[in-house]
């Protein structure tokens, strides 16, 4: 493929309808006679509705309906399965409960019932109104005391890994190890905040005399949503239309859980009008998803040369009721270092608190946090230097499955972190830097993602104007995809940028997977591609046959296309744009289907990013508070599509990193269960002035074997890493170990 729009740094196509107010979120969506609906909710976490009084609400003015239990329309189970991913059951990363069909209740904030009224504000005072009384029973709310732990074995995502593993003999090599750490980390709670709040239109109309749904959502998974909408409702998938083409961050929520949107259409269908319900932000905090809370043991054997022998990973984590959602620990554990031997375990406890669901970095995030500070532990013991330590156990291939690495070139990303931030001028010695009261660390960790890549589907369309068109039901959230996408297109098409454009979020275009996991820039890329040249062939087969062109009677494989012309290759004065063969044949356009999915590479090789991320720490030693002056981030993650964007996704990763490092912790009240902080004024996230100076740079190296576009997804990388760098920072810092996230000042407790 030509080169002249991708790998360069565009702005953003979608930059000035987002910043100027035109790009359309899914609230607001203009729809005529649209009534609204508000949520009561729970005030217990556990017992039942013994009886639930609404006749006020009823009465309040302006209201149409009000929906609980009692009277919502009766749903069908969500699938166990669609596509490739495992919805429900043990290791399934969605949740079995559905809104309004029982009265069991099983966390604080579950929805109870929906009232829909004329306009907003009635909506949201008739539902103050609704009146429930309880059956409470005692919440568990503790992983340690709760009465159902489960060993799921599998991961069920679209990775399908053990959650269970033994590699070697990894008990009696820890016990013969001459140097041993073993050690406890643990992390708190943490919740998706994206800007853009959940939201969600439904439209109720007859087609053909049938029902047919129309939903506007703020989901990053499309084609799952119209799955579990169809099912739910009772509908054929064709039925139902997902409308999004913008989405106001997510980083792990708007993709799994489904109350708000099943709560949306059953009242649409109840009014006989189209719905909108938008959640508050003090709701996200129970209906959005949240990373689960972790409980890790590592443990280390080595030698005193800095060989590891022996790998222990045991996680304790929760999930809720009726999820077994499970916060993959293990994930760096289980690849990073040569270690022969390896085991890794996760307890699961069903708590009665919301449901998690993958956040950036699901599993890797908080699990490399533990294992990168046991690393530096290790280092410590062994009086050695960190990064020489993970050189000392560098893995040329996958330690777990034995395969070659699609790429690797982590030697360079710490080779090149040590010179951004300064390492080998720092005094290695812990607390042995300061300036006034400020005591200045240095820490490092590595980084990794897994390299994902699906199935997707694209059409590709060429008018006769010379314009061009790409579509494919992928998602915006943020991520540059409507950019990166336009920009392969276009050099796939072989036409300026400026004549392509990208569409996106609509069910109504060729299928894409959900958007998670950092697999949408190697999944639709090549998909964009397939259809964009299969736009080409049928471009060329009209040249071919037309004797007025050129081209006629030419082999298609001796044509080319260059700058928005078909020629030969032999002879590129000879030719016409793309345009005049089809005016010639009287048709608007030339339309094709391209698709792509992993070939037998995927078994043939391990795919991961890498890279390595360091931190210096400015800790006051009075007050115990740590401010975090600079990161210094290089990633080994293939080819870049576009590096402004790319830039804009890492720091933006780096600074959630920094959040759940510093200051980010939800609180429930043990009690009722029910969260302590619901607003951004009390759930702390960076902001300006919390963000470091951030310095990333890339290696920007082809993969050769994820596709031939190189490219591997880079959207939770950044996050990965960043908080194990900043803890063995403020250890070097304070010569203080923390091992409990968020890292407080009260943990430091100077004295």
């Amino acid at each position: 493929m030509t080169t002249q729009a991708t790998g360069k740094p565009l702005d953003r196509v979608d930059g000035r309808l987002k910043v100027t107010g035109a790009a359309r979120f899914t609230a607001e969506w203009d729809v005529p006679n649209l009534a609204y609906g508000a949520v009561a909710s729970s005030a217990i976490a556990h017992g039942t509705v013994r009886s639930i009084d609404v006749s006020a609400a009823r009465k309040a003015p302006g209201v149409l309906a009000v929906l609980t239990h009692e009277n919502a329309p009766r749903l069908q189970p969500i699938p166990e399965k669609i596509g490739e991913t495992q919805f429900r059951g043990e290791g399934g990363i969605s949740e079995t409960l559905q809104p309004l069909q029982t009265a069991a209740i099983e966390y604080a904030g579950q929805p109870l019932a929906v009232v829909v009224a004329d306009t907003h504000e009635r909506a949201r005072y008739a539902a103050t109104l609704v009146r429930v009384a309880y059956e409470e029973r005692p919440p568990q709310l503790a992983m340690a005391t709760a009465s159902r732990k489960t060993l799921p074995e599998m991961f069920l995502g679209n990775s399908k890994e053990k959650l269970q593993v033994t590699i070697g003999k990894p008990k009696s090599a820890l016990a013969a190890a001459p140097v041993k750490v073993e050690r406890v980390y643990e992390s708190a709670i943490t919740h998706h905040n994206p800007i853009e709040q959940l939201a969600t239109v439904a439209r109720w109309e007859k087609r053909g005399g049938a029902d047919f749904l129309t939903l506007y959502d703020t989901t990053r998974g499309i084609e799952v949503l119209q799955e579990v909408m169809a099912t739910s409702l009772g509908l054929p998938k064709e039925s139902v239309h997902i409308i999004c083409p913008f989405i106001g961050g997510a980083f792990g929520s708007k993709g799994w859980l489904y109350a708000p949107p099943l709560l949306t259409a059953m009242a649409a269908r109840a009014v006989g009008r189209p719905v909108k319900i938008e959640w508050r932000r003090q709701d996200m905090f129970a209906v959005a998803g949240q990373r689960a809370a972790t409980r890790q043991t590592l443990a280390l054997g080595a030698t005193r040369a800095g060989k590891i022998t022996a790998l222990q990973h045991d996680t304790q984590t929760h999930s809720s009721l009726s999820s077994g959602f499970t916060e993959p620990c293990a994930r760096l554990t289980r690849m990073m270092y040569a270690v022969p031997n390896i085991s890794f375990t996760h307890q699961l406890s069903h708590l009665h608190l919301p449901s998690p669901c993958p956040m950036r970095g699901p599993g890797e995030t908080v699990g490399s946090w533990a294992l990168e500070c046991a690393m530096d532990e290790l280092a410590t013991e062994l009086n050695l230097d960190p990064v020489e330590l993970r050189l000392r156990n560098y893995a040329d291939k996958n330690p777990e499955t034995g395969k070659p690495w699609s790429s690797k070139n982590l030697r360079q990303c710490y080779a090149r972190g040590k010179e951004l931030i300064g390492w080998d001028q720092r005094n290695p010695k812990p607390r042995s830097m300061r300036e006034g009261t400020q005591l200045i660390g240095y820490g490092m960790a590595s980084t990794m993602y897994p390299a994902g890549r699906g199935e997707a589907q694209a059409r590709a369309t060429i008018f006769a104007d010379g314009r061009a068109l790409v579509q494919s039901a992928t998602h915006e959230l943020g991520n540059g995809a409507y950019t990166i996408f336009r920009q392969i297109s276009a050099d796939a098409l072989s036409l300026p940028i400026e004549r392509v454009r990208f569409e996106l979020g609509d069910s109504a275009l060729p299928s894409a997977p959900t958007t998670g996991g950092s697999v949408t820039t190697a999944t639709v890329g090549p998909a964009a591609q397939a259809a964009a040249r299969a736009a080409l062939a049928a471009l060329k087969n009209l040249a071919v046959r037309d004797a007025e062109s050129p081209l006629f009677g030419a082999a298609t494989e001796a044509i080319d296309a260059q700058e928005g012309r078909l020629v030969l290759k032999t002879n590129p004065a000879k030719g016409e744009e793309y345009g005049a063969i089809l005016r010639r044949a009287k048709l608007p356009s030339v339309i094709a289907m391209g698709g792509a999915k992993p070939g037998e590479e995927k078994d043939k090789y391990s795919f991961y990013s890498f890279g390595a991320v360091f931190a210096q720490v400015r800790v006051d030693e009075a007050s115990g508070s740590i401010r975090v002056a600079r990161l210094c981030a290089v990633y080994d993650a293939g080819r870049l599509m576009n590096p402004k964007t790319a830039h804009s996704q890492i720091i933006g990763g780096m600074a959630m990193g920094v959040g759940a490092t510093l200051m980010e912790a939800t609180h429930y009240d043990p009690r009722n269960g029910r969260a302590v902080v619901r607003n951004l004024a009390d759930y702390h996230v960076p902001s300006c002035a919390d963000t470091p100076d951030m310095t990333v740079e890339w290696l920007n190296i082809p993969d050769p074997h994820i596709s031939e576009l190189g490219a591997r997804g880079i959207g939770e990388i950044g996050c990965v890493g960043t908080p194990a760098a900043i803890t063995n920072a403020v250890f070097h810092a304070t010569g203080r170990r923390l091992r409990s996230l968020p890292l407080t000042p009260d943990k430091l407790a100077f004295s």
